[in-house]
């Protein structure tokens, strides 16, 4: 390769890539997982979860496990066993540095991983050594250390999840009657109120709830089938051996080995992408009620948060900002766990690789987003006194179909339809309120005159009266989220 260096050009990678090479520098890494950005994207408990040091104590978990299991059960010495658990105790038995670019060669992290246990327990006591990873395979270790990581970032992602939908229930429950503009299209529809805009948010919290707590139990299961799904290695001790091995972990047993069935998997990733899609809808909301002609709600504010470089007036909302990202990020990472469905016959190539770095990004990506909305939600400031005004500016035209309506019952909807149509565009090139261009407009038509006294003029000019059945959509909702709190196995 020929490159120019000099004044006005950049070192030539090729160059750097070698000093790295010579002078023992790590090596370069992806950016999948970034120091920098974590903790605006993710929670530092799930976070951690995942972490290299994470992913390693759960694979030596797994080993341990096994190792106890199959000393109960007569298939190694009960000394062997206990040597691998001493070892196994230790994170730092495992090189991260030497395992990562070892498995460039070995194509999974088990088997460098099992390489170096074995030296370490070896080391302690020749004859444990020969007992390391008995009767499994790679995948077996790596696919029940997942289950153990997800198992834990579930835990802490339904913590959040509580907070989050019992902030919106307070924020539902407060304002059930706190009357606001409905916005279709990003328009101005009807009047609704905020209770049930929150209420919205708290039932679609709900059902993700329902959904992870069902996920949950799903994936809770032991990877444990040998090298072909069978567990021949282990003859007639297998089964005793799998129901120990998921004792030890706290796990259930499968019917059988799903090496190359990979729906519970997915079915944790579609979960918490529908998850992360409800927590974007929010979002969504918060941050366009938070522009500064709606300015009907504000996230929590704190020393550094939402400020700008360069105009102190400004109030962003950061934590919207977080989880509209999560949201964008996540749907495509799906839909990768989802193609990686089609595996070949009974171990695969390519789509279980696929995983390794797919699902602890959807489950971060997730559990950061919940973090943030929960975050938001809890210190959420709603200005009920801005979003009466936002009611008020279309001088009552939102109240056109109610008014219609009630004129409908006296002269039939489609002549009251073009009353209050003729009402609204008079309004408007008068610069006046419907109210009083339609009083103006039913006095000046002898058949009309006297169809709305000034009372029900009045009542149909105020939005709280025309709110629907948002209360009691408010109070379902509370009701719904306030059952399943008290319930939680419902």
């Amino acid at each position: 390769m020929h490159c120019k260096q000099g004044a006005g050009f950049p070192p030539c990678p090729a160059l750097h890539d070698n000093r790295r090479i010579t002078t023992g520098l790590p090596p370069p890494t992806m950016p999948t997982l970034s120091r920098l950005t974590d903790p605006m994207f993710g929670s530092p408990a799930v976070l951690e979860v995942f972490s290299d040091t994470g992913t390693v104590r759960r694979m030596l978990d797994a080993e341990a496990a096994l190792a106890r299991a199959e000393a109960q059960c007569g298939v190694i010495p009960a000394t062997a066993a206990a040597v691998i658990t001493e070892v196994c105790g230790r994170v730092d038995v495992i090189d991260l540095e030497a395992l990562a670019q070892a498995a460039v060669s070995a194509g999974n992290l088990a088997i460098p991983f099992v390489k170096q246990l074995t030296a370490a327990v070896t080391q302690r006591d020749a004859d444990a050594g020969r007992y390391v990873h008995w009767g499994a395979t790679s995948q077996d270790i790596i696919d029940t250390a997942l289950v153990l990581q997800l198992r834990d970032a579930l835990r802490e992602i339904v913590v959040d999840l509580l907070r989050a939908g019992d902030a919106c229930a307070t924020l539902a429950a407060t304002h059930r009657a706190t009357p606001m503009v409905a916005r279709t299209w990003l328009q101005h529809a009807l009047p609704t109120t905020f209770g049930c805009k929150a209420g919205g948010w708290l039932d679609a919290l709900r059902r993700d709830l329902t959904r992870l707590d069902h996920v949950g139990a799903q994936v809770r299961v032991i990877q444990f089938g040998g090298a072909a799904g069978t567990l021949a290695s282990l003859g007639d001790d297998a089964p005793a051996v799998a129901a120990r091995f998921a004792a030890e972990l706290q796990l259930d047993v499968p019917a059988l080995p799903w090496h190359a069935h990979r729906d519970r998997l997915v079915e944790v990733a579609t979960a918490l992408g529908m998850l992360t899609g409800t927590l974007g809808k929010m979002a969504r909301d918060v941050s366009l009620m938070m522009q500064t002609e709606v300015g009907e709600v504000a996230e929590p504010s704190g020393p550094g948060r939402g400020g700008s470089s360069t105009m102190p007036h400004k109030r962003n909302p950061v934590g919207c900002a977080a989880v509209l990202t999560a949201a964008t990020r996540v749907p495509p990472l799906v839909a990768t766990m989802l193609a990686g469905m089609t595996q070949e016959h009974e171990r695969a190539l390519g789509g279980w690789q696929a995983e390794w770095d797919t699902l602890p990004q959807i489950v971060t990506l997730a559990a950061g987003a919940l973090r943030q909305m929960a975050d938001v939600a809890s210190g959420l400031e709603v200005d009920e006194a801005r979003m009466r005004a936002n009611l008020d500016i279309t001088h009552g035209l939102i109240l056109g179909e109610a008014t219609m309506l009630e004129l409908g019952r006296r002269i039939g909807r489609l002549q009251a339809h073009h009353l209050v149509e003729q009402a609204s565009r008079r309004a408007a090139a008068e610069d006046t309120t419907l109210r009083i261009a339609l009083a103006r407009t039913l006095a000046e038509d002898a058949n009309h005159a006297g169809l709305l006294d000034d009372a029900a003029l009045d009542r149909l000019s105020d939005p709280a009266q025309y709110a629907g059945q948002s209360e009691r959509f408010t109070d379902a909702a509370v009701a719904a989220w306030q059952a399943l709190r008290a319930n939680p196995q419902n």
